[in-house]
């Protein structure tokens, strides 16, 4: 069983700085069918002007996951980290007992794209802790994020691991093998996916329950995130 959540449909708020689209409910937008999924809490799809973004303000007990896809994040919080994340690069912080973080633009004509994805932990009140990585480009998945991290892959304080897949055009159908007994949320990142009678293109969900696999033919280059959930 899966539902598509269309890129149009999101939430959206916008301000001098900052344009939004929120997969759930988030700030001021709320949608009771949109809360939350499994313990997924929060996707923003932002674009951030040049010398713009978010002052430093507070955060606990969350897990808090940035995927850069243009520009680069100027970032800085109260464990004293200091440092830019970049195109391509995954930054996670465990807010835990509590942090302080700012993101900036600092690109004087660059606007910064980048998905802002909030996991609700398993550990309330663990140490806070900061972690950031860039994933080489291939074809196929990579394993982003996981409890008991393997390779490169970040840790996550939570029973759920993020895979990044990337297909070019010409690629042959794919089949993806999931647990049944599990969820699972489909976000496309770029291009255009076909999955049963639905066409996937970037910025949509799919919530998935109670399924074996995945059947997906690329239509475009295309990359999304599949977020394995209890």
């Amino acid at each position: 069983m899966s539902s598509l959540r269309k890129a149009h449909e999101r939430g959206k708020s916008e301000t001098a700085w900052l344009t939004s689209h929120h997969s759930f409910s988030f700030a001021n937008y709320y949608d009771p069918k949109y809360l939350h999924f499994s313990h997924l809490r929060v996707i923003n799809e932002d674009m951030i002007a040049p010398k713009s973004g978010f002052p430093l303000h507070p955060h606990q007990n969350m897990e808090i996951l940035t995927y850069v896809r243009q520009g680069r994040v100027a970032h800085q919080d109260s464990m004293g980290n200091q440092t830019q994340v970049q195109a391509g690069e995954f930054q996670i912080m465990s807010a835990g007992t509590g942090i302080y973080h700012a993101e900036f633009n600092p690109s004087d004509n660059e606007p910064l794209h980048l998905y802002q994805i909030w996991i609700l932990p398993q550990q309330k009140n663990i140490t806070p802790r900061y972690e950031q990585g860039q994933f080489a480009d291939q074809v196929g998945g990579t394993l982003i994020l996981s409890p008991q991290p393997q390779g490169q892959a970040l840790q996550v304080y939570q029973d759920m691991q993020l895979w990044r897949y990337q297909y070019p055009a010409n690629h042959a159908p794919v089949r993806l093998e999931l647990n049944a007994k599990r969820r699972y949320w489909l976000q496309m990142i770029k291009g255009e996916l076909h999955h049963t009678e639905l066409r996937l293109n970037a910025g949509d969900g799919l919530a998935i329950r109670q399924q074996s696999h995945l059947a997906l033919t690329p239509l475009s280059d295309c990359e999304f995130l599949l977020f394995d959930l209890l």
